[in-house]
């Protein structure tokens, strides 16, 4: 008995200093979780200490200049953030500094003096010490993956070389779908469209011309003008705007010094079509088209027709069906905008513009943000664009005031445009009157406005509501009256779909 209460205050004591030891260590985690280098530094590790210490105030006062800076340079900002080298050498700095920041979490774990806090305390604070270091680590290489595809991407996305001149109050955007196939001679531009923004509200106007145009016109200023100075034409009727990409590069000695000949005559062919002259173009590829849109987690869309996928028509399964709040995929949204064996030219333009507008509502930041590593890596393989990384700020603000405004779409389709026999004068009119009603929108009193709106709807009900709802079995039903509609309704994208 005697020996035991002779010993027994002894363990007590020890048992205190190792609980003391641990609580300390556990603090010097939290501090170098929170403040790299603070651990060491009350640890009497100096020199590592005020190395931590360091980085960490550069990183505070970095990230305060980036804070300041978004709201009082963000143009200057975003266009640091979006230049390629700056991010792969911003990559392997992050990566540097993550792990140099998991070893001070190590080193304040050993610091701490786990040999004096008991094997069980010693071996629970090493675990959680593991654990940070551990998450610090994973998360740092994931930044700098991140960090690295983006610039990867943004040097490969954003070449540069637009204009950056607003063109009558307006920014005036090229874009194409490019659709080269390996039954195919070089690159087809299947889907040409120009998205005509106010550079002040961001209101804008989506006109869809259709690839089998033909006669197409140049601008003065064209090399091919002077090969084809009553506009593009053969006898065969092969001579189509979509077959402009694939001439150019065939004469592409008349364009020297051109990165891509392909594209100039696009552009200098769609500005001489609509009387536009265009600010930026931006091609994708539609076979790698699938992948942006599974790194956005697919496309939600009210989808009011129903379209075969590959053009299989053999059950209903090989259909998308109509449907409210509709998610699909890559390859699903690919065909929604594609297809055409049991439809026709006009009706996939409708299409390609409900995915075009579905999209731009679903890129808010929040999405960007989280998968923004995604979306980089699958824009820079399936995006071309002549947009400077000093202006993505500018179209940022606009495309966020677009999210919240109505986009007027128009398709020069028959009956307004016959492709085969175009007037072009007509095109041309039709896109100054729109761009003009787009304009007055903005100028006119709200009340009246809504009035406006109000009387178009009523005047002018939609196709979805005077059409037929589709057969739930594709196979049994004729074609969905809407790709019919499209030849008497050539604006109004409600009867196709609704961005969600």
């Amino acid at each position: 008995m005697a020996s035991t209460e002779a010993t027994t205050p002894g363990a007590d004591v020890w048992s205190r200093s190792q609980a003391t030891v641990f609580r300390r260590g556990a603090t010097m985690l939290a501090m170098s979780l929170i403040v790299p280098g603070s651990a060491q530094l009350a640890a009497g590790s100096r020199r590592i200490g005020r190395a931590g210490l360091r980085i960490w105030i550069a990183m505070v006062v970095a990230a305060l200049v980036a804070l300041v800076s978004l709201f009082l340079a963000r143009n200057v900002l975003l266009g640091v953030l979006t230049t390629g080298w700056v991010l792969w050498v911003a990559s392997w700095l992050v990566l540097a500094l993550g792990l140099f920041w998991a070893f001070l979490i190590l080193n304040a774990w050993w610091a701490a003096r786990p040999r004096d806090m008991g094997a069980l305390r010693a071996g629970i604070l090493g675990g959680i010490a593991l654990v940070l270091a551990g998450t610090v680590a994973y998360g740092t290489v994931f930044i700098s993956s991140a960090l690295r595809s983006s610039g990867n991407a943004f040097s490969t996305v954003l070449g540069g070389g637009g204009d950056t001149k607003v063109k009558a109050g307006r920014y005036n955007i090229l874009l194409l779908g490019s659709d080269a196939g390996n039954d195919r001679t070089g690159a087809r531009t299947d889907s040409v469209s120009v998205a005509s923004v106010d550079a002040r509200t961001g209101r804008t106007v989506l006109f869809g011309l259709p690839r089998n145009l033909e006669d197409v016109p140049f601008i003065d200023s064209s090399p091919l003008k002077k090969l084809y100075p009553n506009g593009y034409s053969c006898p065969t009727h092969e001579c189509m705007l979509n077959a402009v990409y694939t001439l150019a590069w065939d004469h592409k000695a008349l364009y020297p010094g051109v990165k891509d000949p392909g594209l100039q005559a696009v552009k200098e062919a769609v500005e001489a079509i609509t009387g536009l002259e265009i600010n930026y173009y931006a091609m994708v590829d539609m076979f790698g088209f699938k992948d942006l849109i599974d790194a956005l987690g697919g496309v939600h869309m009210d989808i009011n027709i129903a379209v075969p996928v590959g053009g299989d028509t053999s059950s209903a399964k090989s259909w998308i069906q109509p449907g409210p709040n509709r998610t699909l995929t890559g390859a699903e949204a690919l065909w929604f905008a594609r297809e055409r064996k049991e439809s026709t030219d006009y009706a996939r333009m409708q299409r390609q513009k409900c995915v075009m507008s579905a999209m731009l509502h679903q890129m808010d930041p929040l999405t960007v943000a989280t998968k923004f590593g995604q979306i980089a890596s699958a824009s820079g393989q399936v995006l071309v664009t002549d947009v400077p990384s000093s202006e993505v700020s500018t179209l940022a603000d606009l495309a966020i005031k677009a999210r919240s405004l109505d986009i007027a779409n128009v398709s020069f389709a028959p009956p307004l445009i016959a492709p085969g026999s175009p007037n072009y004068d007509l095109i041309r009119q039709t896109v100054a009157e729109r761009i003009a009603a787009s304009g007055a929108l903005d100028k006119a009193p709200a009340s009246s406005t809504a009035r406006t709106s109000a009387a178009r709807t009523s005047a002018a009900p939609s196709a979805a509501a005077s059409t037929t709802a589709p057969s739930t079995n594709p196979t049994a039903a004729k074609r969905p009256t809407v790709e019919e509609s499209v030849t008497t309704q050539t604006d109004d994208l409600s009867s196709v779909c609704a961005a969600r």
